[in-house]
């Protein structure tokens, strides 16, 4: 970083228009007039270190507030400590304490990507998305000296999460802050302004917090005082004054849904060896329930939603598989959406949801579209196999589908969002807007055993519950399953690697959130909020250096 961009941040004084040059600021850490006594080289050391050690605190504050912690309110203060470390530093020092913070947020909460692998991928994601954690932290940095500096750190850590959701490699958008917030006072400005604006509420409150117990210390006026007390109260009236967006009313009628968790034989990427028992599983647990619906032990579902890879035989290439479904599907005798892994003879697999019919058999299908790095595809296999052997284990590609799927199932606009496509707005929000009442997420969480990935996922699940109004029906092959309400409450799940089957009457809805209706356009305000703030630090560059060289100035 230039000289003159850290100049323009407020980390090295300006010339004034006339008179003698200003006075060398004192190093930090030092009170004005004691420029003559500035710390030793050992205590500045010390004081880096102090720093580093609160960075990496900070993020591991925003690991703990992640399900399936009930602790949603400690996201502002790991923020706010963030605060504390990168308030008037410069842009590297912002760098390196940002990449610290990644570390101490990531390393726990991605932990659960090495489970069968080895530690060589997880090591290996959470140090690249740590560094653009890093540049946010840069940014952050350079607009901590503006005026209203909150305003714009919160909107420079949205775009920060708007660059993961989206690089390197379609983009991996885990740990936005919105996604630890499903029992929190933040959560309906979800359906205001979807994630962005819930993770922008977030960090606001954390750097309005920061900034309040600075000029705290500092005997401020009441005109800063006051302006600073509103970036924390802001975003909780906002998310207060939201809760009327937030409704489980049904709409259009409810319908009975089930979902089947029908297990797998073992934990791990083995598993998938067991293709077939996988399959098994899944239609003997939908016969028992046709069993028990039959008896009167439950209720006769509308339709019914398998997990994804609830068959990795592809059903329309070997008939034995074709056949269990089918008699499972006739057994329940209604609609059943299945996940397959379909095999065309060339090109890539797809992974695919299936609209079953107890009569006509296989009708629509839909293909998942945000394919993930590997794991259902390997970039730069070669390269990467010098790293580690498993990449071999994916042996054929898998490739994106284009539309959204929405199934008509009993009268029902049932939109599926299979696994990892939960993590992206677009993904949700197209199934919406294609008309999709009720949203389906089919999952397979097997290879990732009992770790904590299944509750973040779920707590994904939620926060778009909430951003779109709608019920969430979560089907996962091992656990944990779940019913969620339009509002985010649970209403009923399944334990982890058990055979079960949730039925629940759910609401249907129609009606947009504004979340939906106004789709990516509180994000791209948010960044242009953050390129307004780069934008006053490069005006301020071009003020100073035109004093610089006007007229009878003294030079630079």
């Amino acid at each position: 970083m230039s000289s003159s961009v850290t100049r323009a941040a407020g980390n090295e004084p300006s010339q004034p228009a006339d008179g003698p040059p200003a006075e060398a600021a004192p190093p930090h850490g030092t009170a004005p007039g004691d420029a003559a006594t500035a710390p030793a080289p050992a205590r500045r050391r010390g004081a880096w270190l102090v720093r580093s050690v609160l960075a990496v605190l900070s993020g591991v504050l925003l690991y703990l507030s992640f399900p399936p912690r009930p602790l949603w309110w400690l996201a502002p203060f790991g923020i706010a400590l963030l605060a504390g470390c990168l308030h008037g530093r410069r842009a590297r020092a912002g760098f390196g304490l940002g990449f610290l913070a990644g570390l101490g947020f990531l390393l726990p909460l991605l932990v659960w990507t090495g489970e069968e692998v080895g530690p060589v991928p997880w090591l290996a994601l959470v140090s690249l998305e740590a560094l653009l954690i890093g540049l946010t932290g840069l940014g952050i940095a350079l607009v901590s000296r503006l005026p209203a500096w909150p305003l714009f750190a919160a909107a420079v850590w949205v775009a920060g999460e708007a660059l993961r959701a989206r690089a390197p490699f379609g983009g991996f958008p885990w740990g936005k802050l919105a996604f630890g917030q499903a029992d929190g006072v933040f959560t309906p400005l979800a359906a205001l302004g979807g994630t962005p604006l819930l993770s922008f509420g977030v960090a606001l409150c954390g750097f309005g917090l920061y900034e309040a117990v600075r000029i705290a210390r500092r005997h401020p006026g009441r005109t800063a005082a006051a302006l600073t007390a509103l970036t924390i109260a802001a975003p909780i009236g906002a998310g207060l004054a939201a809760r009327p967006l937030v409704s489980d009313a049904a709409e259009d009628g409810t319908v009975v849904a089930a979902v089947i968790q029908g297990n797998v034989p073992r934990l791990g990427l083995d598993f998938n060896s067991q293709r077939r028992a996988v399959l098994d599983n899944h239609a003997r647990r939908t016969i028992r329930l046709a069993e028990d619906v039959k008896a009167g032990r439950a209720p006769k579902p509308d339709f019914v939603v398998w997990p994804e890879n609830s068959s990795d035989l592809d059903p329309y290439a070997e008939p034995d598989a074709r056949a269990v479904i089918d008699e499972a599907v006739k057994a329940i005798g209604v609609p059943v959406a299945i996940g397959a892994v379909v095999s065309p003879e060339t090109g890539p697999l797809r992974n695919t949801m299936i609209l079953w019919d107890p009569v006509a058999g296989p009708t629509e299908t839909y293909d998942k579209r945000k394919i993930q790095p590997f794991g259902e595809r390997i970039p730069m296999r070669s390269f990467v196999r010098l790293f580690s052997a498993d990449v071999d284990r994916v042996r054929r590609d898998f490739g994106p589908g284009k539309d959204p799927g929405v199934f008509d199932m009993a009268g029902s606009g049932v939109g599926m969002v299979t696994c990892f496509e939960a993590a992206f707005d677009d993904a949700v929000r197209s199934t919406v807007r294609d008309g999709a009442q009720v949203i389906a997420v089919p999952s397979n969480n097997a290879t990732f055993g009992r770790t904590q990935m299944t509750y973040q996922q779920l707590a994904m699940d939620r926060i778009r519950a909430v951003e779109h109004s709608r019920t969430v029906l979560v089907p996962v092959t091992s656990g944990v399953s779940a019913v969620i309400r339009p509002d985010g409450r649970i209403t009923a799940q399944t334990k982890m690697f058990t055979a079960d089957a949730l039925v629940a009457e759910i609401p249907l809805r129609s009606t947009r959130t504004p979340a939906t209706v106004v789709g990516p356009l509180p994000e791209y305000a948010l960044l242009l909020l953050a390129a307004g703030g780069f934008g006053l630090l490069l005006a301020r560059r071009i003020r100073a250096g035109g004093r610089g060289t006007g007229a009878g100035a003294p030079p630079s």
